[in-house]
């Protein structure tokens, strides 16, 4: 979920895909990014990563907050609380970090997940000191008003009406899936929230949460651009360092097994139709032997239209229109989650077949990579697939700012994205076998089937606004 929606356009390195073959070769052919990180008296990580081919620069502060972390009975506040961060400062009124930035040539924006908090800016370099200046005067307190917390309840249930209630699917796909499948409220909560915890919302639960999770000490700032670090560094001293560490509350244990049982939940839509499905299992954890492999696997499966979910049940079996998904969407990337997730599909298909076919269709394929493995030339495509992924992403200097700061805030070492290309290029077909073996069983999924609500139950968009 975002403050404002926005278009990603990633470019393509030509270089990547006609790397010659060969591990040394590969090796060679890696960007490896310059990274430094510093850590300050008051625990404020920074990382900054030159780059001079434009004299702009990317800026991500990301904090441990996400809605795993948001209080039980308050579904929905750290992203409720992501937009207080726009509501001003008694120094900055609202209105002034927008028109700062903006008039200085930039932008900005703020974005929260399971794991995390995040608030990026790219800007001409020019614009670097005045934006610190914001972020840290926003780091120290915020105008705390019952005028500006009720406007921002008003604008968050504006965005579910938008995103969730009032178009065909909403976000089935991520907010009954999680439900269903994980057993841990706090990852299983819906992350939007429900209008009733929104309105519950009090000053004193926005300035608590504020005083508990937005200190230094639990944030990362990372800085991607044509900047020096030792000039960072210090205007990150100038800035911040008068910031006093705040106490942060510990994290709730939020692991869960792999599910025992298949799970299964019917649903119908008043805007959809045609129907649709979600599909999605368990996976194992960031960092683990199985995390890359199971990222590949996913890829395999469902990225793009080459993936063999799109060229079986698509093009092949034709009873999908339309398959997307991935290992942690569709709120992220394979390598930004911090606790348990899903791999989740979400397809749409046609009425003329109905949802355990489409499940059992997709089992069939999981179940070959099992048996069988993958052919060598369908694992190298895919592999090449996600470096080039991976590198379109990371060449805009604000894209690379947030790769860098998630990777400082899960890892503790924000040069790790420059190890990932080496370990997706490791993963064999016997570590695919393995993965969708162990996780892609029928026991370890979950199940929602959306079906079109019938027309004499069908009910007025318009009815029911909240």
């Amino acid at each position: 979920m975002m403050r404002r929606a926005w278009l990603a356009l990633p470019l393509l390195l030509g270089g990547v895909l006609l790397a010659p073959a060969g591990p040394a070769a590969a090796h060679a052919a890696r960007w490896q990014i310059p990274i430094e990180v510093k850590k300050f008296p008051n625990g404020l990580t920074v990382v900054v990563s030159q780059d001079h081919s434009a004299p702009t620069f990317g800026l991500c502060l990301a904090f441990r907050i996400g809605f795993r972390l948001e209080p039980k009975g308050r579904t929905g506040f750290a992203h409720l609380f992501e937009h207080m961060m726009f509501e001003g400062t008694p120094n900055a009124p609202k209105g002034v970090f927008d028109r700062v930035i903006e008039g200085g040539g930039g932008v900005n924006n703020g974005s929260t997940r399971y794991d995390y908090t995040n608030y990026i800016e790219t800007a001409p370099v020019s614009a670097l000191d005045p934006i610190l200046w914001l972020e840290a005067d926003r780091m120290k307190t915020l105008d705390f008003s019952e005028k500006n917390l009720k406007n921002q309840q008003e604008v968050v249930k504006e965005e579910i009406r938008v995103n969730v209630k009032n178009r065909p699917y909403g976000i089935f796909f991520w907010t009954d899936v999680a439900g269903k499948a994980f057993d841990k409220w706090e990852n299983s909560h819906d992350g939007y929230g429900s209008f009733e915890d929104l309105d519950a919302a009090k000053l004193a639960d926005v300035e608590a949460f504020f005083k508990s999770y937005y200190g230094p000490n639990n944030a990362i700032l990372a800085i991607v651009g044509d900047v020096k670090p030792a000039e960072v560094f210090g205007k990150v001293e100038k800035y911040f360092g008068g910031i006093p560490a705040r106490q942060t509350p510990q994290p709730p244990d939020v692991s869960e097994a792999m599910n025992q049982g298949e799970r299964t939940l019917e649903q119908t839509d008043p805007l959809a139709r045609v129907p649709g499905i979600a599909v999605a299992w368990k996976m194992p954890a960031r960092g683990s032997r199985d995390h890359v492999p199971a990222a590949v696997l996913a890829d395999l499966l469902v990225g793009g239209e080459a993936s063999r979910f799109y060229q079986v049940l698509v093009k092949g079996k034709e009873i999908l229109l339309s398959v997307q998904g991935g290992l942690n969407w569709p709120l992220g990337t394979p390598w930004d989650y911090n606790g348990p997730t899903l791999l989740d599909i979400f397809a749409i298909y046609k009425p003329t077949t109905d949802a355990r076919t489409v499940v059992d269709a997709m089992n069939g394929e999981i179940e070959k990579v099992a048996r069988e493995g993958v052919p060598a030339g369908e694992l190298a495509r895919t592999k090449t697939k996600m470096a080039a992924d991976l590198y379109s992403t990371l060449e805009l200097p604000l894209n690379r700012s947030t790769a860098l700061c998630l990777a400082q805030l899960f890892t503790g070492n924000a040069a790790s994205i420059n190890e990932l290309p080496g370990r997706i290029e490791t993963v064999t077909s016997a570590d695919l076998q393995r993965v969708a073996a162990t996780y892609l069983t029928a026991a370890n999924r979950t199940v929602v089937d959306r079906k079109p609500a019938p027309q004499t139950a069908a009910a007025d968009p318009a009815a029911d606004p909240r």
